[in-house]
């Protein structure tokens, strides 16, 4: 049995793992021979697998840095000092013809059956809607292939850059297309249906919303694409597959966090839809401990402004609290929506397996807030020794998903905030969100922040977005495509801030009997064991909010920022490739 679940291990790994060119090493591309590499089911099977390294993975999943996360140095795209490179990676093309060589293959094309066929065919599809998204995140406009490009098709190397409206109603068809064909059973490993309907449901927001918020780029559509998304996140709702976990029997006890703590996601597989494999006896590991217990690591911690973000336990707005924002580290997160507590060290958080209570360490995190979610047994706080799943594609963001789509297009009933928002509401016990009493009365703190939203969904807007935020910080860079596709680009720009302290002195952050900071004036003191923190560092004069990158400019240029500059190696390879906006010739 044991070498059995070996073997089931090492295949899953040959899936969804860091690296997979066992097929390529087997036929490299410039001899594949189809006459012996399409002749069975295992051949279609084995050349797809290595699709599956197109996929985020590590860092690329929890290591977002946005005005979510705030890191000890920021990435140039919110310092505002990207440079128009060389070469990037992100314009690669190599995935997609490895892609395109199987659509076009005739032994795939003439394989005797069907289904399975259109299966591969499906999947093949799948991951060219996915890699064409990546592109159209970063450059907008990019050259459509559909067919193997050879070193001598000189006209289709020198393609100008088609419509963004092009590419994106090719990638519409490329999912429907997976979404009829992809087998329908549930599988943590393998794309399926469901795995399709949910990018679906993920890039037709991005896209409808983008167009929406966007007119400066004139792409029509808007609403056929936010009708995709709400149709493709119900049929996936209404198939009943999947659901909100919300056992309380984890390693913490705490469903919300529990989605991230359990070591495998086969204990969440009613919620988690796709997960990339890790499994430290087979060497598959990450990375997400170390970076979060650190001290040289990035030392992440939620910004001021998300925390201020999470609503009372009762459903009321924090930022309506008198006082609010000179409120002291215990006393903010007091009656506060239970995934705050789920997501950072708050009094009285202990780690798995272990029974000592933990404080707020200023040592690992630069706000204070720090961040506690895919944490497991401390085992694997070292450098590259995290070896838990990490989730890839969730229900849950296929409900904000849902929720959004519909807000946007101003269809959204209470039913279907019942069926979404509510239901992620639910598991940690807040209060559900009424559509009547968020239009009626806009959160203040939210449309300072959200300055684009003007229609008469604009309370319910806000507060999918509060949601939105809550829910699926520290995945997938989530944030930075909100912001890029809500036009909210300037919030980056923005001073990054920390916990708030009233002046020098010695505080006990979680309150039991212990210093944990100390700020001071003048020569720092000798050490005390508590974090030492010059007043410099703080906002104020004399009082303030932490600043972890006091003195790092911060700029968003609205008229190029949104997109990334295309390399000046593939401008020069191919005149008829235009820049964008903003970034030079």
């Amino acid at each position: 049995m044991k070498n059995k679940n070996t073997i089931l291990l090492l295949l899953a790994a040959l899936i969804i793992s860091s690296c997979n060119d066992s097929f390529l090493e087997r036929y490299p591309t410039d001899e594949l021979s189809p006459q012996t590499v399409f002749s069975s089911e295992n051949d279609l099977k084995t050349y797809t697998n290595s699709y599956y390294s197109l996929f985020q993975e590590g860092s690329e999943i929890y290591g977002e840095s946005t005005d979510n996360i705030v890191k000890s140095s920021l990435p140039r795209e919110i310092q505002g000092t990207r440079l128009v490179p060389t070469t990037d990676s992100k314009w690669g093309w190599s995935g997609l013809r490895h892609i395109n060589f199987f659509l076009t293959n005739e032994n795939v094309l003439n394989f005797p059956n069907e289904e399975v066929k259109n299966h591969y065919l499906g999947l093949s599809r799948f991951f060219r809607a996915f890699f064409y998204f990546e592109k159209v995140r970063y450059y907008g406009d990019v050259p459509w292939y559909n067919q193997v490009i050879e070193s001598n098709d000189d006209e289709l190397l020198q393609k100008a850059r088609d419509p963004r409206s092009l590419v994106m109603d090719s990638v519409l068809t490329d999912l429907n297309f997976a979404i009829a064909h992809l087998d329908d059973t549930k599988s943590l490993e393998r794309v399926s249906k469901w795995t399709a309907l949910a990018l679906k449901s993920r890039i037709c927001l991005y896209e409808g919303t983008f167009r929406k918020y966007h007119p400066e780029f004139n792409v029509a559509d808007a609403d056929k694409f936010l009708t995709e998304a709400a149709e493709a996140a119900q049929e996936l709702i209404n198939s009943g597959q999947y659901s909100i976990y919300n056992k309380t029997s984890g390693p913490t006890g705490k469903p919300y966090l529990d989605v991230f703590s359990h070591l495998k996601s086969d204990d969440v597989m009613d919620e988690i839809i796709l997960t990339r494999r890790y499994d430290a006896d087979l060497g598959l590991k990450h990375n997400v401990q170390f970076y979060l217990t650190s001290r040289t690591y990035g030392k992440p911690g939620l910004e001021k402004n998300l925390v201020n973000s999470y609503l009372m336990s009762d459903g009321s707005r924090f930022t309506d609290v008198a006082g609010y924002d000179t409120l002291q580290f215990f006393d903010e997160i007091q009656n506060r929506d239970p995934r705050l507590s789920q997501t950072i060290v708050t009094p009285g958080y202990t780690r798995i397996n272990s029974s000592q209570p933990v404080s707020p360490n200023f040592e690992n995190t630069t706000t204070g807030y720090q961040p506690i979610k895919y944490l497991n047994d401390p085992s694997m706080d070292l450098s590259s020794q995290s070896a838990q799943d990490l989730p890839l594609f969730r229900y849950a963001e296929v409900l904000v998903n849902f929720a959004e789509a519909k807000a946007e297009l101003g269809t959204l009933t209470q039913a279907d905030l019942d069926l979404s928002i509510n239901q992620l509401r639910d598991r940690v016990g807040m209060p559900h969100l009424a559509l009547a009493d968020a239009n009626a009365n806009p959160d203040p703190y939210l449309e300072n922040m959200y300055q684009n939203v003007s229609s008469t969904n604009k309370g319910v807007i806000l507060e999918i977005r509060r949601e939105r935020r809550i829910e699926l910080v520290m995945e997938l860079n989530f944030r930075w495509d909100d912001l890029m596709r809500w036009k909210e680009g300037h919030l980056v720009a923005l001073p990054f801030q920390g916990m708030y302290f009233p002046g020098p002195g010695k505080y006990d952050l979680d309150r039991d009997g212990k210093i944990d900071v100390e700020i001071y004036m003048g020569e720092k003191p000798p050490s005390t064991g508590a974090f030492q923190l010059p007043l410099s560092d703080l906002s104020g004069d004399s009082k303030g909010y932490v600043l972890p990158n006091k003195g790092v400019n911060k700029v968003f240029d609205e008229e190029k920022d949104y997109f990334w500059p295309l390399p000046i190696e593939d401008l020069t390879l191919n005149p008829n490739l235009t820049q964008n906006p903003g970034w030079g010739k």
